[in-house]
């Protein structure tokens, strides 16, 4: 799960798992992959970076019980 911030000013939170694009158009607009659609305050560099962090944040746990498949995202 990511935290982002709506145009408003509010934050709500966001399964990564789940999410298939981003894109700015000139807002970033997230759609997930049962095609709902979520605006973001934040670029989409920052939205990439938070789910990379995400996913490292999970995939950690799993390297350490001697995981090899995990594959490099830069």
């Amino acid at each position: 799960m990511i935290y982002l911030t709506r145009l408003d000013g509010s934050t709500y939170v966001l399964n990564a798992e789940r999410i298939e694009t981003i894109e700015a158009r000139p807002d970033t607009v997230i759609t997930t992959i049962d095609g709902k659609h979520f605006l973001a305050a934040e670029t989409v560099a920052e939205v990439v970076a938070r789910v990379v962090a995400y996913q490292r944040s999970v995939r950690g746990s799993a390297g350490a019980s001697g995981d090899q498949g995990e594959q490099r995202v830069d």
